[in-house]
């Protein structure tokens, strides 16, 4: 079998995955079994958007719950992570060197794009995390040349995390659940749709996915909880061989697919 790349694309689905996991969660559990123990983590998440790229370098990460509403046990769970302040310099010289600008933020923690898939593949919290922002404005290219700057790092055990979900679409969500919770058909079709362009390694296709795509704007009314799979397919590189180790749908319109990545 071959050796996977440090590399993932996970869903975090709505805050109550943290508390039911299922069929998705038990995959990112048993994949990451398959690494070896990684000296670092950088994860990127839609739940922290900036306008410039931010890298965390705070040595004891908060557990953030920026959302509300939800069952209160929701908020008793901590991920009393280590930040990893040295790895952040790395990064920003990393970006300094492509050209890029690239600030330190000494006090952002994890946020649930980060933590509830974190928590899944390493529960004990015992692998240091360095956080980056999602910058939107530059569209899947951005998150795409962010991925192949970030790359290297991989091939020095560290493991790179780009976190959201295939679809998302909240609207679609409430009209589902008041209507007896039927999963519209684009959310099978585009995830179908995604996954055909990512085993043919289809690049160009992917990143034009809202022109090129029947249902890419209906599955992403905007854009952040799709590019941080740009990030790992350029981290991946274009003759990684992509491994969808998990396909499946939960709350209606959230496609949970995750993926990973071997030489």
């Amino acid at each position: 079998m071959k050796k996977l790349k440090n590399i993932l694309f996970l869903p975090h689905g709505a805050p109550t995955f943290a508390l039911d996991p299922g069929a998705a969660g038990a995959a990112m559990s048993k994949i990451a079994k398959e690494f070896d123990t990684p000296r670092a983590i950088v994860v990127i998440s839609p739940h922290w958007e900036t306008s410039e790229t931010f890298v965390g370098c705070d040595s004891q990460l908060e557990t953030i719950y920026d959302f509300f509403g939800f069952d209160e046990k929701l908020y008793q769970i901590k991920y009393p992570a280590t930040g990893c302040p040295e790895l952040a310099k790395e990064i920003v010289k990393i970006m300094g060197e492509h050209g890029m600008e690239c600030n330190l933020d000494p006090h952002r923690g994890l946020d649930h794009g980060a933590w509830i898939p974190l928590r899944q593949l390493f529960p004990e919290a015992n692998i240091p995390i360095t956080p980056i922002s999602l910058q939107t404005q530059n569209g899947p290219l951005g998150a795409y040349k962010l991925g192949l700057m970030l790359s290297k790092l991989a091939e020095e055990n560290v493991l790179i995390l780009a976190s959201g979900n295939i679809t998302h679409n909240l609207g679609d969500y409430r009209v589902a659940r008041m209507q007896g919770g039927k999963t519209p058909a684009y959310v099978q079709e585009f995830s179908d749709w995604l996954n055909e362009k990512i085993f043919k390694g289809d690049i160009d296709s992917l990143l034009n996915y809202r022109s090129l795509s029947k249902e890419g704007l209906r599955a992403h009314p905007t854009e952040e909880h799709l590019l941080p799979l740009f990030t790992a397919l350029g981290a991946a590189g274009p003759d990684s061989k992509p491994q969808a180790f998990y396909r499946g749908i939960s709350d209606y319109v959230l496609a949970m697919d995750a993926y990973a990545f071997a030489n």
